[in-house]
């Protein structure tokens, strides 16, 4: 979580933050332990936690609202391979990287008929994927 990776960088412990930041430690806690979302925060606990740790409020919330996007399409409860396949795929469009072909022979030779076939993806998945991705 991108909150203890800044702890550990700024050698800061969960408390001293809590305390700093004026929140309670029991919400710090929970939102560590992954019991309570950082992007369901409220806007003021976010705000002070990014006060204290010296970044920006996009920043301690960007991966939580990524995952929740990822969670709301059809791309959530892909097989490993196949989520890697389609996350490098996704950042050689971000980046206009001349490998993109590249990438995209190998997402697309990862949703064959065999693993529609053996049930590891849905055929909606797959055409999901081409169409949006094609």
């Amino acid at each position: 979580m991108i909150i203890d990776h800044l702890l550990k960088k700024q050698n800061m412990t969960k408390y001293r933050l809590a305390v700093d930041a004026g929140i309670p430690h029991t919400t710090l806690g929970d939102i560590c332990s992954g019991k309570t979302k950082l992007e369901k925060c409220s806007a003021e606990t976010i705000y002070k936690l990014s006060k204290v740790l010296g970044v920006t409020m996009e920043l301690l919330t960007e991966d939580g609202i990524r995952t929740t996007e990822r969670e709301r399409t059809f791309e959530h409860g892909l097989p490993d391979y196949l989520q890697h396949d389609l996350d490098a795929y996704k950042e050689g469009l971000n980046n206009k990287s001349p490998i993109l072909d590249c990438l995209w022979g190998e997402l697309y030779g990862s949703i064959n008929l065999a693993e529609i076939s053996e049930g590891v993806i849905t055929p909606e998945h797959a055409d999901y994927l081409r169409q949006k991705y094609l």
